[in-house]
């Protein structure tokens, strides 16, 4: 891995920019890391918040994406850092592998859109009729874009070792055709088993935001990393904790970013941004970096603040939000695990074909249905079993570990597919209530709900 002569910075702190961060403490930014920065690109992640709409429910989530790049930026250091004092020389780590890593997890999230993942997984696949488009892909798009842009001097085998690093556990990303120091490509984004430092350092700090305490503590697992096999292993002793990383994640999952109220805030921003669309064209500028750079949350004020007709239906839903004026929640059921397996998305055609005769008759622009699922990071699959363990520092064997070795306590399963429905109308609560419970009676033959919908939900009016 080659690197220019400017990329080759001095490690003496005096030279470096300090920020303090209020999870990690004082950061030390290098100087190819503040070319980086400085620039309105990079500078755009300050309008990106962290959880997206969760603020609206968690009102201390205004967290941003720029803290949280500059996080994983110095957690990135670390984790090379710790490797090479115990394993340098072994391993052939050079500075400019540490330099490296730090600027993949620095620029890792450049190209995410606005309201964290909502853009990519519920706004643009209704734009553009399922299209998949990952902000990882766009991340590598930006990085070139702000190279070309502001002349940034590094060497183009430094630059695609970046990119690489930044989609190694995207769909599009591996790792087969590296032929040494694989283990470099798991600390940012890992592809291979899930342990990366960009999780380290959400986990933390949107606990930390949401005021919700955090038993997970990455720094266990940092001190004690050593890699084995080209892969970077943990010592047998720390499978709890690896563990409670992922349930952690999964627990801020289920409280925070698909909370019911949060989720139903998020589908009226959907409903929106696609009636806004057309004026404002927001769904095409993810083909140019050019013209992506200038989408962030502010598009919701733009929109609020505008006077045009053709923004009158987008203003008016967001006018809602504002007053609390929401989506009505009217139930929710956990798909049966046996029925996991072939489950098929429910859509509100779904829930109106369920309607007994009448009362109201139910339309599908009446209905929102949201299928959420909560999982370890592995589908239905147990994401430890990922995972190479060592037995201590002397041990040159690396195994996995089996969850009943540990404790009989652990999940037998790791996944949960939960269906919520929606009243966009609070007059229709109770039909759409009423039809819910008929489609999950005719579905899985259960009516029992865990969240009833409370009578005066049912009985308001306009």
């Amino acid at each position: 891995m080659g690197l220019s002569t400017n990329f080759e910075d001095s490690t003496d702190r005096r030279l470096l920019k300090q920020v303090h961060d209020n999870v990690h403490g004082n950061i030390y930014l290098e100087p190819i890391s503040l070319k980086f920065i400085d620039t309105e690109e990079f500078q755009r992640l300050r309008e990106l918040k962290q959880l997206g709409l969760s603020n609206m429910v968690y009102p201390g989530a205004v967290h941003s994406r720029f803290e949280h790049s500059l996080g994983v930026y110095w957690l990135a250091g670390k984790a090379v850092d710790t490797i090479k004092t115990c394993q340098g020389l072994e391993l052939g780590i050079e500075r400019s592998d540490i330099k490296l890593v730090k600027l993949a997890g620095l620029l890792h999230d450049v190209g995410h859109g606005p309201f964290s993942h909502m853009f990519e997984k519920e706004f643009l696949p209704r734009v553009f009729n399922g299209l998949t488009w990952s902000h990882e892909d766009m991340s590598v798009k930006m990085v070139d874009h702000i190279v070309d842009e502001h002349n940034i001097d590094i060497d183009p085998d430094s630059l695609t070792t970046v990119k690489q690093m930044i989609i190694a556990s995207s769909e599009h990303g591996s790792t087969e055709n590296m032929k040494e120091k694989k283990f470099l490509y798991d600390i940012v984004a890992n592809g291979r088993n899930g342990i990366d430092v960009d999780k380290f350092d959400y986990i933390v700090r949107d606990s930390r935001a949401c005021g919700l305490g955090c038993n997970f503590h990455f720094e266990r697992l940092m001190e004690s990393m050593q890699v084995m096999g080209d892969e970077i292993c943990y010592r047998a002793k720390d499978y709890l904790t690896i563990h409670k990383l992922f349930a952690t994640r999964a627990d801020l999952h289920r409280t925070v970013y698909t909370h019911a109220k949060v989720k139903a805030i998020e589908l009226m921003v959907v409903d929106a941004l696609l009636k806004a669309n057309d004026s404002l064209d927001i769904a095409s500028s993810i083909h140019q970096p050019a013209e992506f750079w200038k989408l962030d949350d502010t598009i919701l004020k733009i929109i609020e603040i505008s006077n045009t007709q053709e923004l009158k239906e987008a203003r008016e839903i967001i006018q809602r939000i504002r007053r609390r004026e929401l989506y009505q929640f009217c139930n929710e059921f956990s798909v049966p695990k046996d029925k996991m397996e072939h489950f098929k998305t429910i859509t509100p055609q779904d829930i109106i074909c369920s309607q007994k005769t009448g009362g109201v008759t139910l339309e599908e622009e009446d209905i929102v249905v949201s299928n959420v699922k909560i999982d370890l990071t592995r589908g239905r699959n147990n994401p430890l079993q990922s995972i190479k363990f060592f037995k201590d520092y002397d041990s040159k064997e690396m195994f996995s570990i089996q969850d009943d070795r540990i404790s009989h306590l652990l999940p037998a399963f790791y996944q949960d597919m939960i269906v919520r429905v929606y009243s966009k109308k609070p007059e229709l609560v109770e039909a759409v209530s009423e039809a819910f419970k008929n489609f999950q009676l005719k579905t899985y033959g259960m009516k029992a709900q865990v969240h009833a919908t409370s009578d005066s939900k049912k009985q308001r009016r306009r």
